[in-house]
């Protein structure tokens, strides 16, 4: 059985008015961050007297690469923060790999910092390198709030193993989610050590200001985006679970109700955090697409059973408390620049392409969707697809297995012989991530240009 959540026309012209092509704001916030770092750098360097010795070099390096890591501590939670300029113009899947990437560099500095300052403190000591472990021990007993660094510095290198991709692989999402969390105590607890014993900050009372408001106001945005805007969002919209419906086997969409949803500024190829509150599903919240226009009085997702979560989805009765966050992505129809447009979706990466393949504004023959899938009994919403390309006029494709097994040809050249002009669309794309990097190669070989490509994927 299907479901039919249609918002033709309608959904159109509310997605023409939002409609805003504008760039992303991902360069001038890099050359912010880089302004930033150099700005820490000024402050070492002008805090720091001349050195004489291999032993003030020491030193000096460890808090060096101290200042730099209480710097990108900030960067890493504020990239937690779920922040709407960054999320919905960025992209969730950028913000990812940022967040990822300064997590490791992040790791990196504090493992240097440690040893540096444990190494400089030694010689001043009297003591050789093989006695850094005793004089870390010395340091942490004698030193204000260096307890409390000492156990943030340990979540902090328990989350980054814990982070390792072949070790994350074989955590649960929920064990894994939880775990990171625990990146803000970290940074709580190592905060304080760094305004106590920094030097810079003694030397230096304007730089303790301006670190307490770069905390503070990485602080101020985690409690409105990830507390108080989710609070107010569910306790206005108070969504519920409509109906489960199965589409194919393995995949099933879940209508959720509510009051007045079309205020929660929701759009095609966008996506919430959904938290089912039944039993045994209330600790989980996962990424799911709209698989439809957002409706006023009904949001749908589509979502295919492959974890513990996904695959309990069926389960769910009607009238369970549905808790969201978002809406969140950049997937959206402001990425548009150009009149035609491809859409490729792979598996269940069909659900954010569904709804754009709706909403997307545009005449007859403009709109193309590419559906790629094992089988043909593993389309998800064909029926609906075939409706929408028919009202519409746009051309709906699928690539599926041969009887045989055989992959179907997504090159450069089947493009060109399918779409003649495919170098002149703007493209989106969602799938799997080796599908998507096929994809994505093809396409540039067939001369469409990288930034017409759009897509978002959270493989870190």
């Amino acid at each position: 059985m299907t479901t039919t959540l249609a918002g033709g026309r309608a959904a159109r012209r509310q997605t023409m008015r939002r409609i805003r092509p504008r760039r992303s704001p991902a360069v001038p916030l890099l050359l912010a961050v880089g302004a930033g770092a150099v700005a820490v750098l000024w402050l070492w360097w002008t805090s720091t007297p001349s050195i004489a010795d291999t032993t003030g070099k020491i030193i000096a390096a460890g808090r060096i690469t101290g200042l730099l890591a209480g710097y990108l501590m900030a960067l890493v939670v504020l990239q937690m923060a779920r922040v709407p300029a960054l999320e919905r113009r960025v992209g969730s899947d950028r913000v990812a790999r940022w967040h990822a990437m300064s997590g490791r560099y992040t790791v990196s500095l504090v493992v240097a910092h440690v040893f540096l300052i444990m190494w400089g403190y030694a010689r001043q000591a009297g003591r050789s390198l093989a006695d850094i472990a005793s004089q870390t021990i010395t340091t942490v007993n004698t030193l204000p709030d260096m307890g409390k660094a000492a156990i943030g510095t340990g979540l902090l290198l328990v989350i980054a193993f814990l982070s390792i991709g072949p070790v994350r692989r074989q955590l649960p999402y929920d064990g894994w989610y939880h775990v990171h969390l625990l990146t803000y105590a970290a940074v709580f607890l190592t905060f304080w050590h760094q305004i106590t014993t920094g030097n810079e900050f003694a030397v230096t009372p304007s730089a303790k200001t301006f670190w307490y408001g770069l905390y503070g106001a990485v602080t101020a945005l985690v409690l409105w985006y990830r507390i108080l805007t989710p609070v107010r969002l569910n306790l206005r919209h108070r969504m519920r679970v409509q109906a489960v419906i199965e589409e194919t086997p393995g995949v099933v969409s879940v209508l959720i109700g509510g009051h007045r949803l079309h205020r929660m500024g929701a759009e095609a190829g966008q996506f919430f955090r959904w938290r089912f509150l039944a039993p045994g599903m209330r600790f989980s919240s996962h990424p799911y697409s709209l698989s439809a226009a957002p409706r006023p009085d009904m949001l749908r997702i589509t979502v295919k059973a492959i974890g513990d979560h996904s695959s309990r989805l069926r389960e769910l009765e009607p009238g369970t408390r549905v808790w969201a966050e978002g809406p969140y992505g950049a997937l959206t129809a402001q990425r548009r620049s150009r009149g035609k447009v491809l859409l490729v979706a792979g598996g269940v990466g069909i659900t954010p392409m569904r709804a754009l393949f709706e909403t997307l504004p545009g005449a007859s023959g403009d709109i193309t969707l590419l559906y790629r899938a094992n089988s043909t009994q593993d389309l998800a919403l064909w029926g609906e697809l075939a409706k929408i390309a028919d009202e519409r006029g746009a051309r709906l494709m699928y690539a599926v297995n041969s009887p045989d097994g055989e992959r179907p040809d997504i090159s450069a050249e089947s493009l060109r012989r399918k779409i003649p002009d495919v170098d002149r669309h703007d493209v989106f794309m969602c799938g799997p991530p080796g599908f998507a990097q096929q994809v994505y190669a093809a396409l540039r070989d067939a001369g469409v240009p990288a930034r017409r490509i759009h897509h978002e994927s959270f493989e870190m």
